[in-house]
């Protein structure tokens, strides 16, 4: 709307001083022209806007002037908890939100408080996915964030392993993990759902009773202990050769660095025998054939077995014709 727009202007003009149409433009994500219109509508209502000419000019507010329409509305004021997190923010459809309340906020700090946010916001910043994974598509996230937040039944259409379902969830809350979005919600049961593999979903008029007492925080840290628990199945005894050991915490994270941390001292050749957490029988094989030939499986047969015939696959896949 073109009244939140004119505020947004007026504020950057009072957070940062001169400013030139060309760089307000580009903070409001509009038009030099439709920067030009705003200033003159808030000229011509008596707003104190001045043009300073020449290479250095732009536009500023007369010194001294200060607004006092900094009131947060709802979503603003909602927004700010997700004010290290723009992207998130942006994907829970609160983008604009944040940026008003925080052009807001900043406005109604002192000036010395105001100079002291500007430098945390210019030399912070949290970018949550992991590298090398491209962000996750989530159109349905704005629909679970409003059935999240009005505490609506959501229908959803859902890919599980096993094939879709259709399910009616009772939505408790949302979890960024590791720049992956996931949904707390009850059927019978409390579950956990990734909402990228929402296919679709409605918000339907009927509302729920959350539970009694149900702590998200407490519920995603119990969770997470219990798949982890759940996530190994056996272990590893492997021989890494001093690179080997290197790569071990970049390939399995926590485990992989305790596993090197417990390492034996290294042979005449360098190598150091570990014992490491693995997965079922398939991912371990997959995930060891990962350290090449930095690793070699000592135990236990079944999984020494089963990178060997992968390798032998391989090699015969890989020979020269002849």
């Amino acid at each position: 709307m073109r009244a939140d727009r004119l505020l947004s202007l007026l504020l950057l003009l009072q957070n940062r001083g001169r400013m030139t149409a060309p760089e307000l433009a580009a903070e409001l994500e509009v038009s030099v022209r439709t920067v030009y219109r705003d200033i003159e509508a808030l000229g011509a209502s008596g707003i104190p806007i001045y043009a300073d000419r020449g290479p250095a000019g732009g536009y500023r507010l007369l010194d001294g002037y200060r607004t006092r329409l900094t009131g947060l509305t709802g979503d603003e004021a909602d927004s700010l908890f997700l004010a290290g997190m723009p992207g998130p923010a942006t994907q829970l459809g609160l983008g604009a939100d944040l940026a008003t309340a925080q052009l807001k906020l900043r406005a109604a700090l002192p000036a010395e408080l105001g100079e002291r946010s500007r430098r945390i916001q210019e030399r912070f910043h949290l970018d949550a996915p992991g590298w090398f994974h491209d962000a996750e598509e989530v159109p349905h996230l704005g629909a679970v964030a409003e059935a999240v937040w009005r505490t609506r039944i959501l229908r959803v259409r859902y890919r599980r392993w096993r094939g879709e379902v259709e399910r009616d969830l009772h939505p408790l809350g949302l979890v960024l993990k590791g720049g992956i979005w996931y949904l707390v919600a009850r059927v019978e049961s409390v579950r956990t759902y990734r909402v990228s593999r929402i296919l679709s979903a409605e918000v339907l008029e009927q509302t729920f009773e959350r539970p009694t007492g149900f702590d998200l925080a407490a519920y995603w840290e119990e969770s997470s202990r219990k798949l982890e628990e759940m996530r190994f199945q056996g272990e590893a005894e492997l021989l890494l050769t001093p690179r080997g050991l290197r790569l071990l915490p970049m390939k399995f994270g926590a485990a992989g660095a305790a596993a090197a941390a417990a390492a034996s001292p290294p042979d005449d050749r360098g190598r150091v025998r570990v014992v490491l957490p693995v997965e079922s029988l398939p991912v371990a094989t997959h995930d060891l054939l990962w350290l090449g030939a930095e690793a070699d499986v000592l135990g236990p047969p079944e999984l020494r077995d089963a990178v060997a015939r992968t390798v032998t696959e391989l090699a015969q896949r890989y020979a020269p014709p002849g």
